[in-house]
């Protein structure tokens, strides 16, 4: 048994909080057969809209791809990107009209459960013969985790309150200690003029699983 799953008020506030409070929450999918996988969340990046020259909604930028975006805090965002991978967000901001498109993308996990279904899901995406993948490998990366999860754009607005395909547990409940988080600028955002040193990226410092160590 899982613990509770985080209720809509939980996402119902700014992405920069919610990255902060969801490191150490567990993204769960639960796969058509019955089989559950799950990894604590140990990186994630804030999108704050549509000033945020990094954002898909960045101007009040408005497509079919971005759409979900402008939903209820609690849904799911999946998109395709670079022709290679799919990424995973959170929407989240004040449930209000019009929508606010905010949202955090998970860039990755620490695997808890189902690991062997994720390193299969994994290693056929692999294009060359390589060494079996540890575990630090599986999740370590947002287009990695998407592919261990099984997370595509079928799973785009998914509903991670209510939903049984995906959604997020509880774990964790009192704050982190000092230096145990490190707040950095967000990756591969070269694009974004003045907002490529923002420090809108948190992450387990010294966790083997981030995209990218934490100096």
């Amino acid at each position: 048994m899982g613990s509770p799953t985080l209720p809509r008020r939980f996402f119902s506030r700014s992405a920069e909080s919610l990255a902060a409070d969801l490191l150490g929450q567990r993204l769960v999918r639960v796969l058509p057969d019955g089989t559950r996988l799950a990894g604590v969340i140990i990186e994630c990046e804030a999108y704050i809209g549509v000033r945020d020259r990094a954002s898909h909604a960045f101007g009040g930028h408005r497509t079919p791809r971005n759409e979900s975006m402008y939903s209820t805090p609690g849904t799911a965002y999946v998109y395709f990107t670079y022709g290679m991978h799919f990424c995973f967000n959170i929407v989240c901001g004040r449930v209000r009209s019009p929508a606010e498109p905010v949202a955090v993308l998970v860039r990755a996990l620490q695997p808890v459960e189902g690991l062997d279904e994720m390193a299969r899901a994994r290693s056929t995406r692999r294009k060359v013969i390589s060494p079996p993948l540890r575990p630090c490998d599986l999740c370590s990366g947002p287009g990695k985790l998407c592919q261990a999860m099984s997370i595509d754009r079928t799973l785009d607005r998914a509903d991670l309150v209510n939903g049984e395909s995906l959604f997020v547990e509880r774990v964790r409940r009192k704050p982190f200690g000092d230096g145990t988080v490190a707040v950095t600028p967000r990756i591969g955002i070269g694009f974004a003029a003045d907002w490529v040193s923002k420090p809108l990226r948190w992450a387990m410092r010294g966790n083997p699983h981030v995209s990218i160590p934490v100096p």
